[in-house]
């Protein structure tokens, strides 16, 4: 899929965490999380355009088959997905390519599913997940296209900002959609 580009300014905030967080309460979950056992890039492309679509997630738009599959079948990559009554929902994706810490790839909600509450209890799961894979430090990026409540989210779950940066990235000149024609209507 080509995407036009054109330059555009972005905050990039970078975010860790470098011991479980107190205090914070644990929304009710209201879907089963299951780890993917097997890699198949199909999947993770359909859920990286899917909830990726309204917030210009564009990098790996372009990515061939092989691509996907050299990229889940390191070691250390999880991609875990949230379903409600057999219905995808959300995901997140984990990185342990460096030793004692996981990065938070992507994470987020298929659009149908933002506004009720899950993304509190998806990112709680994807902090304990990572947690548990002996990490010393959990990481992760947020950027000013992201949804309003990205990184309040974070900072409530336990992370703190330990970079912020500025620069002009070259983004989708319009709307992503899920393929072409789709259309599907904004919620921001």
């Amino acid at each position: 899929m080509t995407v036009l580009l054109k330059p555009q300014k972005v905050h990039v905030w970078h975010l860790e965490m470098k011991e479980p967080a107190a205090n914070t309460q644990t929304p009710h979950q209201r879907y089963e999380l299951k780890k993917l056992q097997r890699t198949l890039p199909e999947l993770n492309r359909f859920l990286y355009v899917t909830v990726g679509a309204p917030w210009m997630w564009h990098m790996r738009l372009d990515w061939n088959w092989q691509q996907w599959a050299d990229f889940l079948a390191r070691d250390g990559v999880e991609t875990w997905v949230a379903y409600q009554e057999g219905t995808p929902i959300g995901y997140f994706e984990l990185d342990s390519h460096l030793s004692y810490q996981t990065e938070i790839t992507y994470f987020g909600l298929v659009p149908e599913f933002v506004g009720q509450g899950l993304g509190k209890a998806l990112l709680n799961d994807a902090i304990e997940s990572a947690w548990q894979l002996n990490n010393q430090r959990i990481w992760l990026n947020t950027c000013s296209l992201d949804h309003p409540a990205a990184l309040p989210n974070y900072l409530a779950r336990g992370f703190e900002i330990f970079k912020e940066e500025e620069f002009k990235e070259m983004i989708p000149s319009k709307l992503l959609e899920p393929w072409p024609g789709a259309n599907k209507p904004s919620i921001m």
